[in-house]
């Protein structure tokens, strides 16, 4: 069977990250979004979510040869749903075309038979060289673009995958009730990948409206945290600070009136050493079991399922976890040791994060400032050993004036002070972390605070 190579407006299957293979489509890229370097991708939207990213081709398959394989591997409700939108997809197409097909058999007959069609979008296909389309892809969007009629230039309809590589298997969840707690920037990507992987989720915020799209996607509702951790199993915790934490499980109808022998609890907060070991010392003495799992990431590696989890603490709730954190993240580590200690490392991280933004910031603005350009100042560093994603996306980031909240300023300002105490309390020094602080400090002093921590830009140039 002859190959086919994929281009814009193929059905296929997407592999990203750790989800399973889910359907999408090829489309044009948005005109700021660059190609990623030294890679050869196409740019899919996915049916039945808002997700969109460049894929590698060897992730991606094409959608009608594997279908029926893809079904058998992949199970719950939002992966039936995607699967739905393709085969609506699919039905309005073959109308358009056969509306078509109608009109020009009148004006064709007589002609010798034409080769094999395909439908696909009239789309620039020049677009994954460096072009694009007008307007960014959404996967929800109604199908309203013009159709053109191609010809193959191979004599059969079928398709075969361009790549063999394997299927990898996808993750069996727990039977375990989960429960969540805090659907901000990173609860809401976790949320969206425990169910994607077929858990069953409980799910409380404190902004109930928020909870609603993760029922309407299966997720079951909490009324209190005593509550959800009343029905779960295992409950997940992701809150904005150390206040946040503690009221979470010690407040009115908070999640220690919920605790009972066995339970689980897992504080997914990035807090200080101290405020985890209050809350591990409460949780245990109700009979619970108690872990810590903070996250290093941001809101876009929370919503492709690419965590780092570091935890710390009971290590059978770790692995008891284990489909979680692989529906979360792309890794996890568990450092030996007391509760705590993944707090203490997940701030010497952000520390970290932190202060290389900002040093990063200050070059910008130092280019600016000696006549040079910004643009040349981020195409050599991201030729050179800095090169990073992290890098090229926070730079672009303030070189179109794009500050949407990836990772909040207020919150790394708030780990670089958690990390600077921290350091104090073993008399370590920490000059760079403390001169980087005073500059997010002054950022939110300019109203940055619920800006992305690239918005650290705007201390120097007021």
């Amino acid at each position: 069977m002859a190959t086919v190579h994929l281009r814009i407006g193929d059905l296929v299957w997407g592999k990203l990250g750790r989800y399973p293979p889910w359907p999408g489509k090829i489309v044009s890229p948005p005109k700021d979004l660059k190609k990623p370097r030294g890679k050869k991708c196409f740019f899919v939207k996915f049916f039945g979510t808002e997700d969109h990213a460049w894929i590698k081709v060897e992730q991606l398959k094409p959608y009608h040869p594997h279908k029926e394989e893809m079904i058998k591997i992949n199970k719950g409700k939002r992966f039936q749903q995607a699967v739905d939108a393709v085969e609506e997809y699919l039905k309005k197409a073959k109308g358009k075309d056969q509306a078509h097909s109608d009109d020009k058999s009148k004006s064709d007959k007589g002609r010798k038979a034409a080769k094999p069609m395909k439908i696909i979008e009239e789309d620039d296909e020049d677009a994954f060289k460096g072009g694009s389309s007008d307007k960014p892809a959404s996967s929800m969007e109604p199908i309203t673009k013009r159709l053109k009629i191609i010809e193959e230039d191979t004599g059969s309809t079928s398709i075969q995958a361009a790549d063999s590589t394997a299927i990898n298997g996808s993750i069996t969840p727990t039977d375990k009730r989960i429960g969540f707690l805090g659907l901000g920037l990173m609860g809401s990507g976790v949320v969206s990948n425990l169910l994607k992987m077929g858990h069953v989720v409980t799910v409380w915020n404190r902004t109930a409206e928020k909870c609603d799209l993760f029922i309407q996607e299966g997720a079951r509702l909490g009324r209190t945290p005593a509550e959800v951790v009343s029905m779960c199993d295992i409950t997940f915790s992701c809150v904005s600070d150390p206040k946040a934490a503690r009221d979470l499980v010690l407040g009115p109808s908070g999640v220690l009136q919920g605790i009972r022998p066995g339970k689980c609890y897992v504080e997914m907060s990035t807090v200080d050493p101290e405020t985890i070991t209050e809350l591990a010392q409460v949780i245990t003495s109700r009979g619970g079991r108690f872990l810590e799992a903070p996250v290093s990431g941001s809101q876009q590696l929370s919503n492709d399922g690419m965590l780092v989890i570091v935890a710390a603490g009971d290590r059978s709730v770790y692995e008891d976890c284990s489909s979680c954190f692989q529906a979360m993240g792309k890794t996890s580590f568990f450092i030996a040791g007391e509760a705590g200690n993944a707090a203490r490392m997940m701030l010497i991280l952000n520390m970290v994060q932190g202060s290389f933004m900002a040093t990063i910031a200050e070059g910008l603005t130092l280019a600016q400032a000696t006549g040079q350009s910004q643009q040349t100042f981020l195409d050599i560093l991201c030729q050179g050993q800095m090169a990073s994603t992290f890098v090229d996306q926070k730079c672009q980031n303030i070189l179109q004036g794009n500050f949407k909240p990836d990772y909040y300023l207020k919150h790394i300002q708030k780990d670089l002070r958690l990390a600077i105490s921290m350091g104090d309390s073993v008399n370590h020094p920490t000059p760079m972390a403390a001169a980087a602080n005073e500059v997010y400090k002054r950022a939110k002093a300019l109203d940055q605070s619920d800006n992305d921590m690239s918005a650290v830009y705007r201390a120097y140039i007021h």
